[in-house]
C-alpha cells in the first residue's frame, strides 16, 4: 500500500523492552548498536576481559579465540563449537516468534543463530559492554539476512531490562568473568517470562586436590571465577528454576533450567 509504513527494526521492537530510566531520549544508531553506557568504561576483571575489548580478539574471536579456548576448557573430546549451539538451542527450545536475550553475546555469533530459530516474528538481543565486540557483531549481521537480530551496549551484569520481557536467556562463556556473577543470575531470572529458558555456559571446578590447586591458579591469573559443581546448579534451584540439567565437560559446565 503506498504510503505504509516500513517494519519497525528489531532494535525499534527491543525499545519498549528497556526499562524506563534506561530508555534513550533520542534513538540514534550510527553504529548499528543502541549504545545505552556512552563514554562510561566498565571496570576491567582481569586480562581475558582487557583481551576481549581489544581490536584484535573481536575480528578472530568466533574462528580461532573462542574454539581455542573452549577446547583447552572443555578438553579434547569436549563438545565443538557446532554441538555448543545445538546445547545452546536445546536447553533454550526456542521456538518462531519468541524473545531470547543473549547476555555478553561479544561478536554476536550465537545471537545470530538465535535470530534464525525465532525468525522475523521473533527478537534476538545481544548486550555486551565492548564496543569492539559489538562492531563486529553489527558487521556480521546484516539486517536483511537476521531482521529479528538487534545488539545494545549495557551492562550484562546490571540488566536494563524490564521484568518478564523475554521467553529465554543465554549467557555463554562470560558469567565467570563478571564481577558479581550471582547478582547477574538475579537479572536473567528477573528478565524472564513464568516458563522461561535459561542455558549457561561457565567454569567448573575440579574435584581432586592438585588439579584445583591448578584450576584455581589459572583462573586468578585470568580474571576468572571458577565455580563449584553445585554452585550454578544450586544458584538456579534457589531462583525458582525447574527441571535443572548440568553437563560437565574439563573445565566447563552447561546449565540450563526453566523457571516455575
Amino acid at each position: 500500500m503506498s504510503g505504509q509504513a516500513p517494519p519497525a527494526s528489531a532494535l525499534e521492537r527491543a525499545l519498549p523492552l528497556l526499562d524506563a530510566d534506561a530508555r534513550p531520549q533520542r534513538f540514534a544508531v550510527p553504529r548499528g548498536y543502541l549504545d545505552l553506557l556512552g563514554g562510561i568504561d566498565v571496570e576491567s576483571t582481569g586480562t581475558a576481559f582487557d583481551l576481549m575489548n581489544t581490536g584484535l580478539v573481536p575480528r578472530i574471536y568466533e574462528r580461532y579465540w573462542r574454539p581455542g579456548l573452549g577446547r583447552v576448557a572443555k578438553g579434547v573430546l569436549g563438545p565443538s563449537m557446532r554441538d555448543e549451539h545445538r546445547i545452546a538451542r536445546l536447553l533454550l527450545g526456542l521456538t518462531p516468534g519468541d524473545g531470547v536475550l543473549d547476555v555478553a553475546c561479544g561478536p554476536g555469533n550465537f545471537t545470530r543463530d538465535f535470530a534464525r530459530v525465532v525468525a522475523a516474528d521473533g527478537l534476538a538481543v545481544g548486550i555486551d559492554a565492548s564496543t569492539t565486540m559489538l562492531e563486529r557483531a553489527v558487521r556480521d549481521t546484516p539486517p536483511a539476512e537476521f531482521p529479528a537480530a538487534a545488539y545494545i551496549r549495557g551492562n550484562a551484569v546490571e540488566l536494563p531490562f524490564r521484568d518478564h520481557s523475554f521467553d529465554a536467556v543465554c549467557c555463554f562463556a562470560a558469567l565467570h568473568f563478571f564481577d558479581d556473577p550471582f547478582r547477574a543470575l538475579d537479572h536473567m531470572t528477573r528478565v524472564l517470562t513464568p516458563g522461561g529458558r535459561i542455558a549457561i555456559l561457565t567454569s567448573c571446578r575440579l574435584r581432586t586436590p592438585l588439579p584445583r590447586t591448578i584450576d584455581g591458579l589459572l583462573g586468578a591469573r585470568s580474571g576468572q571465577r571458577m565455580f563449584e559443581r553445585d554452585e550454578i546448579t544450586g544458584a538456579l534451584e534457589e531462583r525458582g528454576f525447574k527441571d535443572v540439567r548440568q553437563r560437565i565437560s574439563g573445565l566447563a559446565q552447561f546449565v540450563g533450567g526453566r523457571l516455575r
